[in-house]
């Protein structure tokens, strides 16, 4: 997997072997990250991940030692060591070394990984409801991209794809739907696009932030609402928005068919237009 990777002020052009057992990031999940992409050169809503980082590491008690536009520009160098017609997952980290339970605020180390990550088939998915929930915001460091979230996530994954299903499809506490897996979910219903109102249990994340206000530009109704399984089975199109594949529609939800709709396809082309704006080279 071809990648360059920052850390201490040093480029390496493989992962570099950076802790062990006596770091906190190690035994207590004390790390945090965002996740960006690049491709043909152009990296969307690149700053809003880099200043997102900051905030997350602040939200698990770590000091950030970077600005937010020094891990910009760090990200841009990164890009452009790579061949433009690179498909890339961008990952700024902070992790934390010392501390006990809590981690040391002043511990606070940073990483910066980008690396070769195609773009997935924008053909769609299919999903399963999941009966693993995410958790409120008094339960776990929901308002953070942090990686202590993620099991959960890969448990529900793991079991939708025993089952034959590419997704998990996840609830709140209070039986809501809350969102895939790995990214948020849309409906559309009679040409209106819904997607889950944050609730605190999710991050309501940059490229839905994007897509929304590309649907508003497209004249198509957004609502923010609390949603139920029945409306997402009842929906004429579902479909997501995350940074990984950016908008993809949804073929199949437990045993019911599904076509790749107008609106999804509608969102994807505004969006991937929208990327020009971001070319880096």
């Amino acid at each position: 997997m071809a990648g360059v990777y920052f850390y201490n002020g040093e480029w390496y052009d493989e992962n570099p072997r950076l802790i062990g057992p006596g770091d906190h990031a190690f035994w207590m999940s004390s790390s945090v990250f965002d996740g960006a992409r690049s491709y043909q050169g152009m990296a969307p809503d690149l700053d809003l991940h880099c200043e997102r980082l900051g905030r997350s590491a602040l939200a698990l008690g770590m000091t950030p030692t970077l600005e937010s536009g020094e891990i910009l520009e760090l990200c841009k160098t990164a890009i452009k060591k790579l061949p433009k017609e690179s498909e890339l997952y961008i990952r700024p980290m902070y992790f934390a070394r010392g501390g006990f339970i809590d981690p040391d605020p002043d511990s606070t180390d940073f990483v910066l990984a980008v690396y070769d990550s195609p773009m997935p088939d924008a053909g769609g998915f299919s999903a399963h409801f999941s009966e693993l929930r995410r958790p409120a915001s008094d339960m776990a460091p929901t308002n953070a991209k942090a990686s202590c979230l993620y099991p959960n996530s890969g448990r529900a994954i793991a079991e939708a794809r025993k089952l034959g299903f590419d997704n998990a499809i996840m609830l709140d506490a209070n039986n809501n739907i809350a969102e895939f897996a790995t990214s948020n979910i849309w409906t559309v219903k009679d040409g209106v696009a819904f997607t889950p109102a944050p609730t605190g249990c999710f991050l309501a994340g940059i490229t839905r932030s994007r897509v929304m206000s590309l649907a508003e530009a497209a004249g198509i109704e957004v609502s923010e609402t609390y949603m139920s399984v029945q409306d997402i089975m009842d929906a004429d199109e579902v479909f997501n928005s995350g940074n990984f594949g950016k908008v993809m529609p949804v073929t199949r939800v437990e045993q019911k068919e599904l076509q790749p709709g107008p609106v999804a396809a509608k969102l994807r082309e505004m969006y991937m237009d929208f990327s020009k704006s971001s070319q880096i080279f």
